[in-house]
């Protein structure tokens, strides 16, 4: 069974390629990269050391994406026992709205369907229309609410919707 996890772990990404877009691993050398996209997207962006502590967990995987040479985006996610949560996705703003998210994101639990894992959870805010759209695509479903979960820049706080979705 280990082995037929193993190879849909390595052949589920291939079925979703696009010319020039890779979706990789990420190793701990990218940690700068992340955390550089991290702070351009969010307002409370990790740093290169934050990156650098998930990134030696062995209970996390991340998955860089590539567009020619240049990372313009990750998944990231930690695991226990057989579930998976999204801690963040980012993707460069002027590479939004190609659907360049949607394969991060079919990568990446296919990756995660290959070693066994059968549930994947993650937080978003419950206003950014954009990411909800791709999440729900993906077959994720809102399971629960967290009340000013977030802080915008402005310090406002938002409200946060948690969504699951099964991958067996």
């Amino acid at each position: 069974m280990a082995r037929i996890f193993s190879f849909l772990g390595k052949l589920f990404p291939q079925l979703f390629k696009r010319p020039g877009i890779t979706v990789e691993p990420v190793n701990l050398r990218d940690a700068p990269r992340l955390s550089q996209l991290h702070r351009a997207a969010f307002h409370r962006g990790w740093s290169t050391e934050e990156f650098e502590q998930i990134l030696i967990e062995r209970n996390a995987f991340a998955h860089r994406l590539r567009l020619g040479g240049s990372t313009i985006g990750f998944i990231i996610s930690r695991t226990a026992a057989d579930e998976a949560e999204i801690l963040s996705v980012a993707v460069t703003q002027k590479h939004r709205g190609y659907g360049f998210s949607r394969d991060l994101l079919r990568t990446h639990l296919g990756h995660l369907a290959g070693h066994g894992l059968k549930t994947v959870f993650l937080e978003v805010e419950e206003n950014n229309r954009p990411a909800r759209a791709l999440y729900e695509r993906a077959g994720f479903r809102v399971v629960g609410h967290r009340d000013r979960y977030y802080k915008d820049a402005g310090g406002e706080q938002l409200n946060a919707v948690v969504m699951r979705r099964d991958l067996s």
